[in-house]
């Protein structure tokens, strides 16, 4: 058993129950919280999500979290995976049906996938990615790099934040890195054992750090 606090945010948009069995199956103490004192207590924290962009900012404001994800995820540098909505919310801001603006952890914008005539949205199902980064999210995940998404929108930021792609049509940021925030686009609680992979090796990270600590 991992005894680090993983705190799931739980914020109102999506189901986010499969997010906590992914942990819960790798044997993490995780927890379903939208309280301020569960993010301070937290040793990692983890904001998923599947929705609009804006209404998801209204709900982090309304609850009072977006101070208390500063504070733990910039300034005590606490590791952070966001999840679909949850790596978009770390943008600067996202065009869906308006203009809105995020976190602004990475300097990125939200926009529609311009996808080409024929290619329809939302991106929906598994697609390979293409590692384009250092990183330790896909360590010992083996050839077959296959994650699920669901999504109408992506980041887009510059290269030096993007650690992998996935081409639907076009290029896609499929997951991103800065620091102690890491952030795909795909669900790894949906992708099977690749997904459970990623997701240990999230969990090592949060042990690294703690190590370092001492």
């Amino acid at each position: 058993m991992n005894d680090k606090l993983f705190v799931i945010v739980d914020y109102g948009m999506g189901n986010i129950q499969s997010v906590l069995n992914a942990f819960a199956h790798l044997q993490c103490r995780a927890i379903l919280s939208q309280a301020e004192r569960d993010l301070e207590k937290a040793d990692a924290i983890i904001l998923p999500g599947v929705g609009a962009f804006g209404e998801a900012m209204s709900h982090l404001r309304e609850l009072g979290l977006i101070k208390a994800l500063n504070r733990n995820v910039l300034k005590r540098k606490k590791p952070f995976l966001g999840i679909c909505l949850g790596m978009q919310l770390i943008g600067l801001d996202s065009t869906e049906n308006g203009k809105y603006e995020g976190l602004g952890w990475i300097p990125g914008h939200v926009r529609l996938i311009a996808v080409p005539g024929g290619w329809k949205l939302p991106h929906i199902g598994w697609n390979e990615i293409r590692i384009t980064g250092e990183t330790p999210l896909f360590e010992s995940i083996q050839n077959d790099f296959n994650f699920y998404f669901v999504h109408s929108f992506q980041m887009e930021c510059a290269d030096r934040y993007v650690v992998a792609r996935c081409n639907y049509g076009v290029e896609i940021a499929a997951a991103v890195q800065h620091e102690n925030i890491f952030a795909t686009q795909f669900h790894p609680e949906k992708s099977q054992e690749n997904g459970l992979r990623l997701l240990r090796n999230f969990i090592h990270q949060v042990q690294a750090r703690e190590r370092r600590l001492c």
